[in-house]
């Protein structure tokens, strides 16, 4: 929350991950890429990609834009996650109601 920003939905960039998007990512460890949708806690399905905001790596990818490298903590040290390309913004889609 210290680095948080209040701004309107309509002035969102269109790179950023908000709640609902739908993004492209890079496991830059294991080279691998994936599909997730940041979701609220009553949708996520992990076997559909749909993680939760409230998950850890929900969390974490809020407010990343695309190019940025996120780092998340996961038992066995360190996971990065290069944000490739964000496939759906409810915001860039002019859906502003969440």
């Amino acid at each position: 929350l210290n680095k948080g920003e209040v701004v309107n939905s309509r002035d969102v960039p269109h790179d950023v991950i908000t709640m609902n998007s739908k993004v492209r990512l890079r496991d830059i460890n294991a080279q691998k890429e994936m599909i997730c949708w940041l979701v609220f806690p009553d949708d996520s399905n992990a076997d559909q990609g749909k993680i939760s905001i409230l998950a850890p790596i929900g969390t974490a990818l809020l407010g990343y834009k695309v190019g940025d490298i996120v780092e998340w903590k996961v038992p066995v040290g360190v996971t990065k996650l290069k944000v490739e390309e964000i496939l759906y913004q409810p915001e860039a889609a002019g859906n502003y109601q969440l």
